[in-house]
């Protein structure tokens, strides 16, 4: 199992485990994206770690390369000399040089590979997590204007159920507001027509009403006989224009 397999099976089990626990999808998306940004981060590391540990080996594998070269100069030097058993140990140390240099650069291969796929996982995880940054944002919009849009759809109908009961109750006052108003206005009809007595008025007050009227009338009808006699005296045809002392007919 690759270093990435390891990190994504590791954040998996993790992750898992306490998805269960959140009930909130913006709560979700940020921890989901929060534990993207985690694994990158963690893949970021393994990449640097393995990169250090390939130049390691690289480092260690040219040096026992360059010992190689030295023992088989040492080889010749001694041959040249005329000693062939130190020639023969310099070149036997030389084969066992060479043998370990080869093995790790099998190990510097290895670690160039895994380390090109931790190259290539960072690149797509990174773009991986800024497009999921980016959604999850949208998302999130969507879901709080879904959710306000929710309540308010709630509210309004519960508002709709209590406007209800009210229209009722106002269209029970309004009717029984026009029925008393047509009352009031049947009883002034029979005051007005003497049909009904108004109980507001003392008792007598019919007579008291009609002397009083008789009174008034007698007083307009003087007033206007007082304005005919003075009319007629001015134009001489009155009663009066005889003079006082002029005698009646007798009857």
């Amino acid at each position: 199992m690759s270093i990435t397999d390891r990190i994504a099976t590791l954040f998996k089990a993790k992750t898992h485990a306490t998805l269960d626990r959140i009930e909130d999808p913006r709560e979700l998306l940020d921890y989901s994206y929060d534990k993207q940004v985690e694994m990158l981060q963690a893949v970021k590391r393994a990449l640097v770690d393995v990169a250090t540990g390939r130049a390691g080996v690289e480092r260690r594998a040219a040096g026992l390369r360059r010992s190689a070269d030295r023992l088989s100069q040492q080889a010749e030097q001694a041959m040249s000399a005329g000693d062939e058993d130190l020639a023969r140990q310099a070149l036997t140390r030389r084969t066992a040089v060479l043998a370990h240099a080869g093995e790790l650069q099998e190990r510097q291969d290895e670690l160039s590979e895994e380390e090109r796929k931790l190259a290539d996982a960072t690149k797509r995880l990174q773009a991986k997590v800024e497009t999921f940054g980016t959604r999850k944002e949208a998302i999130k919009a969507q879901y709080t204007a879904a959710a306000a849009e929710t309540y308010i759809n709630e509210t309004f109908t519960g508002v709709s159920e209590d406007m209800s009961d009210a229209g009722l109750a106002a269209l029970h006052a309004q009717d029984k507001t026009a029925r008393l108003q047509a009352r009031v206005s049947a009883l002034d009809d029979l005051l007005a027509s003497g049909t009904l007595a108004d109980a507001t008025q003392p008792a007598g007050d019919e007579e008291f009403q009609a002397r009083m009227q008789e009174i008034t009338t007698a007083a307009a009808v003087d007033r206007e006989l007082a304005e005919l006699k003075e009319r007629l005296k001015t134009t001489g045809t009155g009663p009066e224009s005889s003079g006082p002392d002029t005698p009646q007919d007798a009857p």
